[in-house]
């Protein structure tokens, strides 16, 4: 029965019927925490979590930075991305760059703006967190796969104060990125931001 009514609802969104989801706060808080960055002529800086591979929760986290990206280009906000896997590097700079093109500036599009970190662990938190202290990063944003690195991120952008939108589909770290995180997606909140900001039919049917 749940199935039938994912397919269906699925099907109306492909037709272009309107399907209504709630604007969560957490989706104002992006808006808020670029506008913040640019103020402050500060940059971006974005992790799509540690999976391995890429796989539905890292394409919906690229979804989110898609849309992030798009808002820094509009007012030329320098941006940082960094990726775990290899793979997920090589799609997230395919997917910046069609960004910057979309939005007529492909000039401005900085390939050493998405970075390959480690795909270590711990060495990854390190470099990730190396760059926040080194950047003053004015916004922070987690969104995906994190385990005991989650609070080494968070704590690293809050001792500068970034404003921090952090969400982890592993239920063990979200009470860490709720500790010190401004704003933080709980549980379906996160495939609903994604659904919401790009209005992707089979995102947004299901």
């Amino acid at each position: 029965i749940i199935i039938f009514f994912i397919l269906y609802n699925i099907k109306r969104a492909q037709r272009g019927k309107p399907l209504y989801i709630r604007r969560i706060a957490g989706l104002n808080a992006i808006d808020e925490a670029i506008g913040r960055a640019t103020e402050m002529g500060r940059p971006v800086l974005m992790v799509p979590g540690l999976s391995d591979t890429v796989n539905a929760i890292v394409v919906q986290a690229l979804n989110i930075f898609a849309y992030v990206c798009r808002k820094a280009a509009q007012v030329s906000n320098p941006i940082l991305l960094c990726c775990y896997s290899a793979g997920v590097y090589t799609l997230a700079q395919e997917i910046i760059r069609d960004v910057y093109a979309q939005e007529g500036v492909p000039e401005k599009f900085d390939a050493d703006s998405v970075r390959f970190i480690s795909d270590r662990q711990f060495a990854f938190a390190a470099g990730v967190s190396g760059l926040i202290l080194r950047q003053q990063t004015a916004a922070t944003f987690f969104l995906g796969e994190f385990y005991a690195e989650s609070l080494i991120f968070a704590e690293t952008a809050n001792s500068i104060g970034a404003i921090q939108v952090a969400s982890s589909t592993e239920p063990t770290q979200t009470p860490f990125f709720i500790a010190a995180c401004d704003y933080v997606l709980i549980g379906d909140e996160f495939y609903a931001a994604s659904a919401y900001l790009t209005r992707q039919p089979v995102l947004v049917g299901s």
